[in-house]
C-alpha cells in the first residue's frame, strides 16, 4: 500500500495553478484511499441554461483522480498522466457546493483507475466517472518534455 504525506491537502493546494485554480477546486482531504476536493459555483460555472457546465463537472472529476494517482505514485518518483475519462451526469446542478470524492478502482504498476463521484450540498449525486491513468516512470517524457511538477504556474 502506498504512503502520502500527512502534509498532502496543504501541498496539493499550494501547487494549484492553471485549470484547477481557474475554476477554484480547493483539496478538502487526502489518503491513500479516497481523495475529496470541493467547488463553490459561479457563475463562470453555469452554461447558458444556468446549469453547471458538464465541462466543469467532467473537469472536476478528472482533476480529483489525477491527482489522487499522481499523490499515490510520487513517493516512487513516478508520475500518473490521463488516458481515459468517463462521465456520467445524473443530476443538474446550478448553484453552491459541489464535492467530489475519488476513490481507486485499480492501482496496478502501470496504470490507475480512479472513481469519481461529485454530490451537491444536499448530499444529491450530481456526476459520476472514473479515469485511467498511466504511471509513468522517472524521467518519462511526454510532448517532447520530462514530466515533472511544475515549481511556477506555466504560460497562460
Amino acid at each position: 500500500m502506498p504512503e502520502i504525506p500527512a502534509n498532502t491537502v496543504e501541498m496539493i493546494n499550494a501547487r494549484l495553478g492553471g485549470y484547477d485554480q481557474s475554476i477554484g477546486l480547493r483539496f478538502v482531504s487526502a489518503t491513500v484511499e479516497e481523495f475529496i476536493a470541493e467547488l463553490r459555483v459561479a457563475d463562470r460555472h453555469l452554461q447558458p441554461y444556468g446549469l453547471v457546465h458538464g465541462g466543469v463537472l467532467s473537469g472536476m472529476i478528472e482533476s480529483v483522480c489525477s491527482t489522487a494517482a499522481a499523490v499515490n505514485v510520487l513517493a516512487k518518483g513516478e508520475s500518473a498522466v490521463g488516458l481515459e475519462n468517463n462521465i456520467s451526469f445524473v443530476r443538474a446542478a446550478r448553484s453552491g457546493l459541489l464535492r467530489c470524492t475519488a476513490r481507486p478502482v485499480v492501482r496496478g504498476r502501470r496504470s490507475h483507475v480512479w472513481e469519481g463521484q461529485i454530490h451537491d450540498g444536499n448530499g444529491r449525486l450530481v456526476a459520476s466517472g472514473r479515469v485511467r491513468m498511466l504511471v509513468l516512470e522517472p524521467g518519462a517524457s511526454a510532448d517532447g518534455e520530462t514530466v515533472a511538477l511544475r515549481t511556477e504556474p506555466g504560460p497562460p
